[in-house]
């Protein structure tokens, strides 16, 4: 795998992750968007910290610069 995703790229999806996991403890998300709010953090979070979005190949997207 290559690493297709930048450094701003990776800290956005963990910010989204952490904001979700929050509002979720704190009972604002609550029921079955919590849960699959949820689940999608946890692939955010998966996907930052390998740097790889397997999304981004069909739609030919990368956030990295060349090296």
């Amino acid at each position: 795998m290559k690493k297709n995703m930048g450094n701003i790229d990776r800290v956005i999806r963990i910010l989204i992750a952490l904001t979700v996991v929050i509002l979720n403890f704190t009972n604002i998300l609550t029921g079955t968007l919590g849960i699959v709010l949820l689940i999608l953090s946890g692939v955010f979070v998966l996907t930052s910290l390998i740097s790889f979005c397997p999304l981004y190949i069909p739609l030919g997207i990368r956030t990295n610069k060349k090296s």
